[in-house]
């Protein structure tokens, strides 16, 4: 499969770090640092934009690194770029310690991990099959 990507930044094409990674590296495109107070939601701009094929995604998530050594997260993780955006690729990370963090240009901030997904058919009915589960939601299997 191919996705076609516009690189306006001044760093390289989104990358594999490994042959097994599941996700292409995100590199912040910034013309200075900022800097992330704790509790703080900035949106930090990748300088990319893409096309993917129809019944494709894109999901933005976290950097485990970052999230274990700094408490650096995306905040609506895992972030939906859609086969119809074509609009710049931008990041919100949240810092959730307790101390400063500093984004620098051309820092690896996410992953980026293209996924196939389905469109589904919505069909309006009166009722719903019965099942074991029933509307059991949060918690309904105990402890």
């Amino acid at each position: 499969m191919k996705v076609l990507i516009v690189n306006k930044s001044k760093h390289q094409l989104p990358q594999y770090a490994t042959v097994g990674s599941a996700g292409l590296d995100l590199r912040a495109n910034i013309s200075e640092p900022v800097t992330i107070k704790p509790l703080q939601r900035v949106l930090i701009p990748t300088g990319i934009s893409m096309a993917l094929p129809l019944g494709y995604e894109a999901q933005v998530r976290p950097r485990s690194g970052l999230a274990l050594k700094h408490g650096i997260t995306v905040l609506n993780s895992p972030g939906t770029i859609d086969s119809d955006y074509r609009g710049e690729v931008g990041v919100i990370l949240v810092n959730l310690s307790d101390t400063d963090f500093v984004v620098n240009d051309g820092d690896r901030i996410c992953q980026m991990v293209i996924a196939k997904h389905e469109i589904a058919e919505i069909v309006e009915v009166e009722t719903l099959d019965e099942t074991e589960r029933n509307a059991g939601g949060f918690g309904h299997s105990g402890i």
